[in-house]
């Protein structure tokens, strides 16, 4: 009976188990998804919503206990700068695992660990991206035809 017996081993060590979550962990808040192996997003989820919750609470205690726990100063401040004021209005469920496949060279099951409302501010992005395109092209047009336009007058 596995009574009272919580978390993941994944076939390590404590310290190197410790250190594969941190960097997982780093890595979600830093690029918002991660495609790794099933037992491993399980293991990860539910340190990621206790750095979220963390830097919800935006206190220098927070802070500090985020920054011993993540490796990047760049991830602690985007933790607590952009991220948790995301999910402010939520109460816990910050990741989603979604399910891709098996992995072609040993048949790990394969898994995307994202964070929610990503695939919304990727697509905001995205969309920017494409208006100032479009926006400078238009300029770029304009300015190229006014040459002309007073060239022939």
């Amino acid at each position: 009976m596995r009574h009272k017996r919580a978390g993941f081993k994944l076939k390590r060590n404590v310290s190197s188990r410790r250190s594969l979550l941190r960097g997982l962990v780093t890595s979600i808040i830093e690029q918002e998804r991660v495609i790794t192996t099933v037992p491993k997003a399980k293991a990860v989820k539910p340190l990621v919503d206790k750095m979220i919750t963390l830097g919800k609470r935006d206190s220098l205690h927070a802070r500090r206990q985020a920054a011993s726990f993540l490796a990047t100063p760049a991830s602690v401040q985007k933790l607590f700068d952009k991220v948790s004021p995301r999910f402010s209005q939520r109460n816990g469920g910050y990741t989603r695992i979604v399910r891709l496949g098996w992995r072609k060279g040993d048949g790990a099951e394969q898994c995307l660990i994202e964070l929610v409302g990503t695939e919304l501010v990727k697509r905001a992005a995205d969309r920017a991206r494409r208006k100032e395109e479009r926006l400078k092209a238009m300029r770029e047009g304009r300015e190229g035809e006014e040459p002309e336009a007073s060239g022939t007058e």
